[in-house]
């Protein structure tokens, strides 16, 4: 199972600003982490904060941060939402044309593993990403300066 683009900018941000702490910081600053785009980030931050994972703060002095702790933002539930429309293959899309449909067990078996996939990323929160002295090691790896004093 691959991940889109999209959810796994989606972790990123989110690993971000859990290892950045309770100050804000801004889409720059996280595109530069990352070494990616800062317009790719733009309709994500949009997202997560329309869905109450994350908080942006506008005006001059804005900026964003984790709106809930990272104990309570599930992997799972996360990559759902932002995975809506898995579609392993054709047949698990709404413009289905396989002739073997039918017959074919592949949507059944695939959607059963689907699930499974997500069962265990539901195992798993956000926490657990960047707990166990990892904040320190991430902290350093993105060159976010002061994280744990930010904690």
């Amino acid at each position: 199972m691959n991940i889109t683009r999209y959810t796994d900018y989606s972790l990123r941000i989110l690993i971000y600003l859990a290892v950045h702490g309770e100050g804000l910081c801004t889409i720059s600053e996280i595109a530069e982490s990352y070494g990616i785009s800062k317009n790719h980030l733009m309709k994500i931050v949009q997202e997560l904060n329309a869905k109450g994972y994350i908080q942006a703060v506008r005006g001059k002095n804005g900026g964003l941060r984790l709106n809930l702790d990272p104990a309570e933002i599930n992997i799972g539930k996360l990559v759902r939402e932002t995975e809506d429309e898995s579609r392993m293959v054709e047949c698990f899309g709404s413009n289905n044309q396989c002739v073997i449909t039918p017959a074919c067990q592949l949507k059944a078996i695939l959607g059963q593993a689907l699930e499974s996939f997500f069962i265990t990323l539901e195992q798993y929160t956000l926490e657990d990403l960047v707990g166990g002295g990892q904040r320190p090691v991430l902290a350093e790896l993105l060159d976010i300066r002061d994280a744990a004093q930010n904690k």
